[in-house]
Formats: C-alpha cells, sequence, structure tokens
C-alpha cells in the first residue's frame, strides 16, 4: 500500500468523528448558550419570579386604595375618611388637634 492510499484511507476514517464531534459541540453549545438555551432559561425564570413578587406587591397595594376609594362613595359615605381627606388636602386641623411637626431631612 502506498503513502497516499494510508493517508486517504485514514482521512476517510476520521472524518466522521470529526464532523460528529462538531456536530456535537455546536448543539452543545445551543444547548446552554443559545437564545433557548439553559442560561436564558434560568435568566428568565428569575424574571418570572421577579415580575410576581412585583405583582404581588402591586395588588396589595391596589387593594388597600381600592378600599380607601370604596369609603369615599356615596353609597358607603364615612365622614371620618371625608373630614381626614378634607384637612390632609386644605392642610387644616382641629381646635382639639395636637399637632406635632417633623425635622424635614
Amino acid at each position: 500500500m502506498s503513502i497516499a492510499q494510508e493517508i486517504r484511507r485514514r482521512f476517510r476514517q476520521a472524518v466522521f468523528p470529526t464532523v460528529s464531534i462538531c456536530v456535537a459541540a455546536y448543539f452543545g453549545y445551543h444547548l446552554v448558550q443559545g437564545d433557548y438555551g439553559l442560561v436564558s432559561w434560568l435568566r428568565m425564570t428569575h424574571e418570572i419570579e421577579q415580575t410576581k413578587a412585583e405583582l404581588a406587591r402591586v395588588s396589595d397595594e391596589r387593594e388597600v386604595l381600592e378600599r380607601r376609594v370604596s369609603l369615599l362613595r356615596p353609597e358607603s359615605l364615612d365622614l371620618d375618611m371625608i373630614e381626614e381627606r378634607a384637612r390632609v388636602t386644605l392642610g387644616f386641623a382641629a381646635e382639639n388637634d395636637v399637632v406635632i411637626l417633623e425635622p424635614t431631612p
């Protein structure tokens, strides 16, 4: 057998494993780093958790505001709430109120 034939034979034997390794490396890289890879999945999972926490916080805040607004509706008028809002808005206090002034930072 000549050297050229030996080189061709070994080359043919090495082509399939080399191509297979390259294809596996390509898909392995994209499995981890791709747009839908593991790193992106972990980042999206973290963002989902943060968004759920923010949603819970905003929902609680909304419920508090809805309760306060419901006290100002004509069908369920709360005189104490109206008086409180008027005092805050106008900056007034009653004669027997004690006013404690806090220093501004």
